[in-house]
């Protein structure tokens, strides 16, 4: 075959497949988000994955196994500590972390809450663990009447900010969570987000102008090397808040994941080369969170439809990499991320089909595989491409 000219990456937010060794660490033994929603479903519609070879990865049982898969497969275990999403993508663009970020499963600390207070200007509410949509039902009402904003967080490293669109302007809810930034990184909290919603009580609902600030990553990420060589990386839906805005030449934001997909395959209409990094964030926000099983299943077999969509519109230079950043099984007790392995699914029509690739040891191979397609070498340095088995 030619060269890779185009590499397209989607990652299933939270399709975890399988607990890793250290899953218990984090609470999280039994998790396998892709089987244990496969048997609570009683199967999963999902022809397309199936045929690329995801019932064949280690680990996986209840998926269908093809006896001829038209992709590659394995599964990825992440060597950095944690199970949140700026960990995962990171690590895949060959940035790895050596310590977690701080976690806060008894609430924030009085002095960190008193500092947001003195440099937002604004009560709050909250800062407790919580579910986003359960804590609304608590305190929505309250905060329609005080005014103060709702401060949760979760089983992640996150400070989350909820207010009411049209109590606080969604560009003045973007400042305070700008400011509540600047004041984070001296926790090493990893994601400041925005959660605006609207609704009266009873009937709260989250909007679709959540926004997220990371904490930047301690190191260059492979996509940054490959906008330095004049390709183009597009990043669609939360990709751009993931990495800071760092290495992408477009964000292009989404609503959901069907409109996830749709600006996607527009992308690829557009570009012949360089890399489009797609997220798929309705899996984790909506259903894995949620702990909703057929929801979950739905929307899984809803995007695997989709996959024909994009390869038709694939040449030989193209590759296609499927992937997740970690678990959110819904058929736990927890209503949080799990520390699972992630699939890996390389297709390609100029690429090898049926290729085992194992468990690779780290997320960074896909970092590693990029910087050897692109000749952007660098960094990725604990990751193991995997170029070599796929052409």
């Amino acid at each position: 075959m030619g060269r890779i000219k185009r590499v397209v990456i989607i990652v299933f937010d939270g399709l975890g497949c399988g607990e890793l060794p250290d899953a218990a660490d984090y609470g999280d033994k039994g998790s396998n988000t892709l089987v244990n929603l496969s048997k609570a479903a009683g199967g999963l519609d999902i022809e397309n994955l199936s045929s690329f070879g995801l019932g064949l990865i280690e680990g996986v049982d209840h998926i269908r196994k093809t006896a001829s898969p038209i992709a590659s497969y394995g599964r990825m275990r992440e060597v950095s500590p944690g199970k949140d999403t700026a960990t995962g993508h990171w690590e895949m663009c060959g940035v790895t972390l050596e310590k977690p970020f701080p976690t806060y499963p008894n609430g924030f600390p009085p002095e960190m809450m008193e500092r947001f207070v003195q440099e937002t200007g604004y009560g709050w509410l909250g800062g407790k663990p919580a579910s986003g949509t359960g804590i609304l039902d608590e305190l929505g009402e309250e905060h329609l009447r005080t005014g103060r904003l709702i401060v949760y967080t979760s089983a992640d490293s996150v400070f989350q900010i909820a207010a009411h669109e049209e109590l606080v302007p969604i560009e003045e809810l973007y400042r305070v969570c700008r400011k509540t930034r600047e004041l984070m990184d001296e926790y090493g909290i990893s994601r400041v987000i925005a959660r605006p919603f609207l609704g009266r009580p009873g009937s709260f609902k989250r909007t679709t102008r959540r926004k997220d600030w990371p904490v930047e990553p301690p190191g260059e990420l492979v996509i940054e090397r490959i906008k330095k060589k004049g390709l183009p990386v597009v990043g669609v839906g939360k990709v751009g808040d993931i990495f800071v805005h760092r290495g992408l030449t477009e964000e292009i934001r989404t609503v959901s994941d069907t409109d996830g997909m749709d600006r996607t395959i527009e992308a690829l209409r557009h570009y012949n080369e360089g890399v489009v990094f797609t997220n798929l964030v309705d899996f984790d926000t909506l259903y894995g969170h949620r702990n909703d099983t057929a929801g979950y299943a739905k929307a899984l077999s809803t995007i695997d439809k989709r996959i024909p969509e994009l390869t038709a519109l694939f040449d030989e230079g193209d590759m296609l990499v499927l992937t997740a950043d970690h678990g959110c099984d819904p058929t736990t007790p927890s209503t949080d991320h799990s520390r699972e392995h992630v699939p890996l699914l390389v297709y390609g029509k100029g690429l090898k089909k049926g290729v085992n690739l194992g468990t690779r040891g780290s997320f960074a191979d896909l970092g590693a595989t990029l910087a050897e397609v692109f000749g952007a070498g660098g960094g990725a340095s604990k990751g193991r491409s995997f170029l070599k088995d796929v052409i």
